[in-house]
């Protein structure tokens, strides 16, 4: 028997928003979590796994990100690292190279965000709409109708 136990890639999910990308590394009951991130994209992982395992990998990310504003949260079942990009902007895909990612590297559909659908990306939320709907209510009381009729419009979808 050999003295070399096989060491299995935990299963990572990957998100993006313009500003940031989300990974969540799915590890229980993790110990001595290190997490090291390089301005040229390098992330690299280690932690001792449940059964005392070490647990180590690294990535190239796609762009250059910020070290200094990466983030970690260990919960019980998983680590969540926020990783903020250099600068804001959508990437093609997580890692720099354009082979296809090792099979424990998936999308994390729970946090995936299409670019159009991004709050805060220049247009007009429900929330803007339902205030602009209440002033305009409030200023013409007569046009109450034509306030609602808006509203409705807007939140059809």
């Amino acid at each position: 028997m050999s003295s070399f136990a096989k060491i299995s890639h935990p299963e990572v999910l990957w998100a993006q928003r313009a500003d940031k990308v989300y990974l969540t590394i799915a590890l229980t009951n993790a110990k001595d979590i290190s997490v090291k991130c390089e301005p040229q994209g390098s992330f690299n992982f280690s932690a001792v796994g449940p059964k005392d395992e070490n647990v180590d990998f690294s990535l190239e990310l796609f762009g250059k990100i910020l070290p200094e504003s990466c983030k970690t949260q260990m919960g019980l079942r998983n680590i969540l690292c926020t990783v903020q990009k250099e600068g804001k902007g959508w990437w093609k895909r997580l890692l720099k190279s354009e082979a296809k990612p090792a099979p424990y590297i998936k999308v994390d559909w729970n946090r995936w965000c299409d670019e159009d659908e991004e709050p805060d990306n220049g247009k007009f939320s429900h929330h803007d709409i339902s205030r602009t709907c209440i002033f305009l209510f409030k200023k013409y009381p007569c046009s109450c109708f034509l306030s609602i009729v808006i509203f409705v419009w807007f939140f059809r979808y």
